[in-house]
């Protein structure tokens, strides 16, 4: 792909996408509603390319992505958190009200978002049509299929707007869209999706939703689908390229079908816009050919002083909402995302890096902030306003950008220049009082610089928010930390009272059995008195952690897997399972198999998985246990124990408490043992999966470290 335009780089960069107000409100509006769930939000942000796109481009952040992408509205909407979307809402209506764009003045949001909710819908419906697997991730790519015209309407203004109202009328005049601009906006919506670090096919059905019949016959099956969507919406009916794309596709449609889920497709989109309150344009569901009227005379001028100082007074109104939205965020953490984004949306700075006080408070530092190039995290400046723009700014308190000063730059701006692919910098300082808390450090062009010069009043504001918002939620943070180590202290203290208390009566009982154990015949139950006296000591063990006064938790040794569970069948087969009409399977190798582990954290495992079973299944249904030797995984040796059940099977929110151990709801049993056992398999380097389908059972698997001494006796 050739180089873009470097006006149309900096839009995507700022990624101004508007979103129509009634958008805007019912977000607000549901954020604000404790009533209301993800679902709720996902729907409204699902409807709009603005938001979406937005809340795409920040869950794959650096900041937040962990591993795999998020394409999808609901997981993006859980990664990012109530809190972080209402401030991102909230400083989208702040854009909209901070400065008109006159580039985009005349532009009709309704008319674009009508078109783009409608070819969404109906990539949706034919998606369903074909049994595409993924008809939500086709919805997405038909919603942000023309995402990039609001990107080049940012870069370019008026000349593009009119080439738009011509195309809708000739759609063919599309393909002098790369002689008048140098790019197409399918390009460049193509290329912002690339840049969120997407999967390529959903760039790809954005960037060839305008190809040619021919080639888009040659590609994968999502773009095909994008390609009929927004033909059937653009195109006549018994244009012969809508033909021959149906007849050489990739999966098998009929026409007459694609025609009614295309009213289908109508009829949703004016109900939804019907919801929001947005008047339908008069074209709909074409798009509209002509300009909107404009003023018939141009605003008088007014007083410079008067404009200024309206110019700074509102900017402090309007940034009062962001204030407190970020009051509100639970972490430093979330903080500084929020700022970052903030910094996106109201002041198009996409490269913004961040370095906080060190505790002396005499140097700038970005150890303790991620999501940033690696300079910013090795950097340690001290403030001197000789050493370094970011310095000075904060010495001097006062915004300052590269292009300001006549003298050469000292070679550390440069780097950072350089670490944020940009021309300059523009550094905001953030003192909270007279507590220096930080500095946010901008990547700024030459273009950039002329537009802020306007906003620096307001640059200044927000670095005053930021540095108080970071303070509280550092202070907040302080303050936790304190109350943890206090209510560990009164825990230890209470724990201690438990663990002396309950040794006392475990004792005794220990002591019974050892009695009665003599008072046995050799064959008369001596055994189960021994697994008994075993599983005492474990509980003793258990209490014993409670204060950390007890040793040989993490210690393994080598036992025999096959023995323990022949014990634990013993002693808890009658209870768990038989007394309550669960049949119990085994299959065991004949001799003992060897492992090296920690005796009582493989009882607590193999406990709360059967425990979990038993309280899952009910009379009649089948619990098989079966262990098998010479698993070989990645060139390592291990032992498996399998637990089969036919039972309800479990949800994938419970499955995960395996793998990502968190706080369980008060009487989620069942969570809260897998819990349990994924921290302690990780302890003893043993790999779980776990299959489930509800309603028809579920399977979970071992795979434990053998030990290589040979077989246990």
């Amino acid at each position: 792909m050739h180089r873009l335009p470097e006006a149309v780089q900096d839009s995507i960069e700022s990624s101004q996408i508007p979103s129509p107000p009634e958008i805007l409100l019912r977000l607000l509006r549901t954020v604000d509603d404790e009533q209301a769930t993800m679902a709720d939000l996902a729907g409204i942000v699902g409807k709009d390319p603005g938001l979406a796109s937005r809340v795409l481009g920040v869950a794959n952040s650096p900041a937040l992505r962990r591993g795999r992408e998020l394409k999808d509205i609901d997981t993006c909407l859980i990664a990012l958190g109530t809190r972080l979307i209402r401030s991102l809402a909230t400083c989208l209506a702040i854009q909209r009200l901070f400065e008109r764009d006159a580039r985009l003045e005349g532009v009709d949001i309704a008319d674009f978002w009508m078109h783009s909710l409608l070819v969404g819908e109906l990539a949706r419906g034919i998606a369903d049509s074909a049994a595409y697997p993924a008809p939500d991730e086709a919805y997405l790519a038909g919603l942000l299929h023309n995402i990039g015209e609001l990107v080049m309407l940012n870069a370019i203004g008026e000349p593009y707007r009119r080439f738009l109202l011509n195309s809708a009328d000739n759609p063919r005049l599309l393909g002098e869209e790369t002689q008048l601009f140098a790019t197409t906006h399918a390009e460049v919506g193509g290329w912002l999706i690339d840049r969120w670090g997407l999967d390529s096919v959903l760039g790809d059905s954005v960037a060839f939703h305008h190809a040619a019949p021919a080639q888009i016959l040659t590609a994968t099956a999502l773009p095909q689908i994008i390609w009929l969507a927004q033909a059937l919406v653009t195109l006549p009916d018994d244009t012969p390229d809508v033909g021959l794309v149906i007849n050489g596709a990739s999966f098998t449609v009929r026409k007459a079908d694609l025609l009614t889920v295309r009213e289908q497709a109508i009829e949703r989109t004016r109900q939804i816009a019907e919801a929001l309150g947005m008047a339908l344009p008069e074209t709909f569901p074409k798009r509209r050919t002509t300009l909107p009227a404009q003023p018939t005379a141009p605003p008088l001028p007014g007083n410079p002083t008067e404009d200024e100082l309206t110019a700074l007074m509102g900017g402090m109104a309007l940034l009062q909402p962001l204030q407190q939205d970020l009051f509100q965020l639970g972490s430093d953490k979330e903080v500084l995302l929020a700022l970052q984004e903030s910094a996106r949306i109201l002041f198009e700075l996409s490269k913004v890096a961040i370095l906080l006080a060190n505790d002396a408070g005499d140097a700038l530092s970005g150890e303790r902030v991620g999501g940033q190039p690696d300079l910013f995290r090795q950097l340690s400046i001290p403030l001197l306003a000789s050493r370094s723009l970011a310095a000075a700014a904060v010495v001097q308190r006062q915004v300052r950008t590269t292009f300001d000063s006549p003298q050469p730059l000292p070679l550390l701006d440069l780097q950072l220049a350089r670490a944020l692919s940009a021309e300059g910098l523009l550094c905001i300082p953030m003192l909270a009082r007279s507590r220096v808390i930080g500095v946010m450090i901008c990547g700024l062009s030459t273009r950039q610089h002329g537009r802020l010069q306007k906003r620096i009043p307001w640059l200044a504001n927000f670095g005053k928010i930021a540095a108080i918002s970071l303070d509280a939620a550092q202070e907040a943070e302080r303050h936790r930390q304190q109350v943890a180590v206090e209510l560990t202290q009164q825990f230890t203290t209470q724990a201690r009272q438990i663990a002396h208390e309950a040794g006392n009566p475990l004792g005794i009982i220990k002591s019974y059995l050892k009695i009665l154990e003599r008072k046995l015949p050799e064959d008369g139950g001596r055994q189960e008195l021994a697994v008994l006296t075993e599983e005492i000591d474990r509980v003793a063990n258990i209490v014993g952690h409670m204060t950390q006064t007890l040793k040989g938790a993490t210690t393994g040794r080598d036992l025999d897997l096959v023995g323990v569970l022949n014990d634990f069948l013993m002693l808890y087969a009658d209870t768990l399972f038989k007394t309550r009409g669960i049949r119990v399977e085994t299959l065991f190798p004949a001799s003992g198999v060897a492992i090296r582990i920690n005796r009582d954290n493989l009882k607590q495992i193999v406990l709360n998985l059967w425990k979990n079973a038993s309280e899952a299944l009910t009379g009649g249904k089948t619990v098989k246990i079966a262990v098998s030797d010479n698993i070989i995984h990645d060139g390592a040796n291990y032992v498996q124990l399998r637990i089969d059940d036919n039972g309800p099977g479990m949800t994938e929110e419970v499955i995960q408490a395996l793998y990502l151990p968190k706080a369980t709801p008060e009487g989620a049993r069942r969570g809260l043992g897998l819990s349990i056992v994924g921290s302690l398999a990780r302890q003893e380097g043993i790999l779980i999966t776990c299959r489930s389908q509800l309603g028809v059972g579920t399977s979970i698997a071992l795979l434990i470290p053998r030990h290589d001494g040979g077989n246990a006796g």
